[in-house]
């Protein structure tokens, strides 16, 4: 069987801001901490980098920064997406032309759009950029969920490579692994479901929790990509309460407040997302503390 094209683990990048604009020098200290961390590569830009709430300027800034500051040493997957097709082949264009690895690409969110109107949303991609792309499915949060059957058709495309599945459904991973083939990059979007995922076939995790813990979310991964399920368990244990808190109020703030606690960067959010609630910030400090961060 052949080595999926990316697999382990790879940060959802926060983007942190101090007094509204995005704090550069904290983006490349993170950055650092994640390599140095041993995860295996990045992605900025995504939903816990805000990309919602960044302008476009800013949006390919921070790829640009992410790339420049990687150099090459991890793969750097970068959030493209958009609910207008030609909004995301040019974000897809510039992240090739800066010298990202892949794109991650998500559902087009709010027109909800056929499963016809996907497939041609992520073929048009395909024949306009020649980077690799990940389908991002996460339904919740555009409502629309891409079918097994369409990722098959697309997977038969040469630059469409695999998914970030935040589905939550694990069946559908095993269904999706047999229909799409051994060299379909298996992702998962959810933290506490990365060791059933790993259990299913999955390749790896663009993972929220990373940003806070690199070091024990590549140890787990390390640990379920070579086999080793108790060390996986014993890994998952360790964080499951951290995942959960991670997403006690509207992300990333409770994540943005786990880094400010640890001196990493500020707390601050744009709105809509407003500051972490104070349950949250107690359900963060504890799942801080069962890691053995605090």
């Amino acid at each position: 069987m052949s080595e999926p094209l990316f697999r382990g683990v790879m940060p959802a990048l926060v983007t942190p801001f101090r007094n509204g604009e995005i704090d550069e020098g904290a983006f490349v200290a993170l950055v650092e901490r994640q390599i140095a961390g041993g995860v295996h590569g990045l992605v900025p830009v995504g939903t816990t980098g805000e990309t919602a709430t960044l302008s476009h300027d800013e949006h390919r800034r921070v790829v640009e920064l992410c790339v420049q500051t990687a150099r090459g040493r991890v793969p750097v997957i970068a959030g493209a997406g958009s609910n207008s097709t030609s909004e995301a082949i040019e974000l897809v264009q510039h992240a090739k032309t800066v010298g990202a690895d892949a794109a991650l690409v998500v559902t087009p969110y709010y027109n909800r759009p056929s499963q016809e109107g996907l497939y041609l949303h992520y073929k048009a991609i395909n024949d306009a950029v020649q980077l690799p792309v990940l389908v991002y499915n996460v339904p919740g949060r555009t409502s629309v969920d891409i079918s097994n059957e369409v990722l098959a058709r697309l997977s038969k495309l040469p630059n469409i490579v695999g998914i970030k599945d935040a589905s939550g459904d694990l069946a559908r991973a095993s269904l999706q692994r047999l229909d799409c083939g051994e060299d379909w990059v298996m992702l998962s979007g959810n933290d506490d479901g990365g060791l059933g995922y790993m259990a299913h076939g999955g390749h790896g995790c663009i993972s929220v929790t990373c940003n806070v813990a690199p070091e024990l979310v590549s140890q787990f991964y390390n640990d379920a990509m070579a086999g080793q399920w108790q060390g996986a368990l014993h890994g998952q244990d360790r964080l499951i309460r951290l995942h959960k808190a991670l997403f006690a109020d509207a992300s990333p703030a409770p994540t943005k407040f786990a880094l400010a606690h640890l001196g990493l960067c500020t707390a601050e959010t744009r709105l809509p997302i407003a500051p972490c609630s104070e349950a949250a910030k107690a359900e963060v400090l504890i799942g801080l503390k069962d890691a053995g961060l605090i």
